[in-house]
């Protein structure tokens, strides 16, 4: 599967059926039903259980989301086989191991999720550049949790992944493509099945597709007329995806919109990656503002007068971050060091806005569905309650990093300034108004919002897909 079939968004769902060479469910289940007349009681009674599991394991198939018991009873019943798949999330602060364990009928050939592995492992693969050995070496402590949760029979017919984000996008390529080529030779080693293509940089709009569709499947609403738009905040770049309701808004978008093909309709997306926008880029950028690419001592005015060399390491560069002002005369004075919000929200805006091209102005109109750092920061200064999550608005967010901006927080010294951008983005960036509702999402239904589902779907489906395209 190449980054130009990717680009054809044939990304089916769980509801269609699958064409190809994977096997296929007999079409004559039902003959015992129609066969002799005045079957004994003890027969007709079976028969009667037979056809209603039919009935029932066809009701649970045209679901989105079926239960894990209903799967697991169709697999012992043998009207279903399990199947897996392991993505690795090379993503630019950390290395994510997803695996998923699925249930594939052979009545429809729909595949139900009903577990999934998930293993972090920090710094990230880019972190690696000057070392390809030992970010393979990473990644291999990853598929060795992998090889755990899947058992050594199917690791064969399992597909491995890998996907690179925004941290090796960001590479020089000579260094990008010798961290890859590490990888491939322990895939090569793996015993799993492991595609021509099947490590790569991942295309920022594949990105925003599978998470898009990730969401929108663990939330039911694939099928429906109100899809979910998903806000996805890496380090290196963020990702906004939307259906769009008006068919007159789609020309607008031009070149940024993809058909996503179902079962049920085809779904005309807008994405785009705004490479640049990620939390740490736009750290970077802001941090680094006024100062040299060889400069590492730096002062910020996004950061409490408070803080002094902090250590802080990005593109595998470490710097030294202070807040504006003298640290000596700080300690002596009666009054508490604050940010200066006001000018750390104008420097914020120079660096955002520039990169918000295009900008997806009719967002608006669609339930937002976000994750990844809009949720972890959320979390973190306490904006919503880490165990009910929920939602929030824009403006909550404006208001808590000018509530943060005021406190000389030493165990969080750059969330003022990760808050101060996650409004601008939203608010001026995206065009959301004040009050316009966040819902913030680790995971739905135990599953966790990754574009990685969204992926596994499409490398299992991809027969069926392509073959029609």
């Amino acid at each position: 599967m190449t980054t130009t079939d990717l680009r054809k968004r044939k990304l089916a769902t769980d509801d269609k059926p699958a064409t190809g060479n994977r096997r296929k469910g007999s079409s004559g289940s039902g003959n015992g039903v129609t066969g002799g007349r005045g079957p004994s009681g003890l027969k007709l009674s079976f028969l009667c259980l037979v056809v209603s599991v039919v009935l029932l394991l066809f009701v649970f198939g045209i679901s989105e989301n079926a239960s894990p018991y209903l799967a697991r009873l169709a697999t012992k019943l043998g009207y279903s086989k399990v199947q897996y798949a392991a993505i690795i999330d090379a993503g630019s602060t950390g290395s994510r191991v997803l695996a998923y364990k699925f249930n594939r009928s052979f009545l429809d050939n729909k595949l139900v999720l009903y577990e999934e592995l998930f293993k972090e492992r920090k710094p990230g693969l880019s972190s690696f550049a000057d070392n390809p050995s030992e970010g393979a070496h990473s990644i291999k402590l990853l598929l060795d949790e992998a090889r755990a949760f899947i058992p050594k029979e199917h690791w064969s017919s399992t597909p491995l992944v890998l996907k690179a984000t925004a941290g090796l996008r960001l590479l020089p390529a000579s260094k990008a493509e010798n961290l890859l080529n590490a990888v491939r030779d322990l895939f090569a080693k793996s015993e799993f099945s492991v595609d021509m293509d099947a490590v790569e940089i991942m295309d920022g709009t594949d990105e925003g597709i599978f998470s898009w569709f990730t969401v929108n499947f663990l939330l039911g609403r694939l099928s429906k007329t109100n899809q979910a738009a998903a806000l996805d905040l890496g380090g290196g770049s963020t990702q906004v995806t939307f259906s769009p309701t008006d068919p007159d808004q789609v020309p607008v978008y031009d070149k940024f919109m993809h058909e996503v093909v179902t079962s049920s309709k085809k779904i005309n997306v807008f994405t785009h990656s705004y490479l640049g926008l990620g939390l740490m880029a736009a750290r970077h950028a802001v941090f680094t503002h006024g100062y040299g690419k060889e400069d590492t001592i730096i002062e910020s005015a996004c950061v409490n007068p408070i803080i002094a060399n902090r250590t802080w390491t990005y593109g595998n560069v470490q710097y030294k971050v202070s807040g504006k002002g003298d640290a000596a005369d700080i300690k002596s004075s009666s009054e508490q060091p604050v940010v200066d919000f006001e000018a750390c929200l104008e420097l914020v805006k120079s660096k955002v806005m520039p990169l918000v091209k295009p900008k997806p102005f009719t967002l608006k109109q669609h339930t937002v569905a976000a994750f990844s750092y809009y949720f972890e920061r959320a979390i973190e200064s306490g904006l919503v309650d880490p165990l009910a999550g929920g939602e929030t608005t824009v403006e909550a967010y404006r208001k808590k990093a000018q509530e943060i901006c005021a406190i000389p927080n030493d165990e969080q010294p750059f969330m003022c300034f990760d808050l101060t951008f996650i409004s601008t983005l939203l608010r001026e960036g995206f065009g959301l108004n004040e009050g316009k509702k966040i819902k913030l999402y680790k995971k739905i239904d135990g599953h966790e919002i990754s574009w990685a589902l969204g992926c596994a779907y499409n490398v299992l489906t991809s027969d069926e897909k392509f073959n029609n395209s």
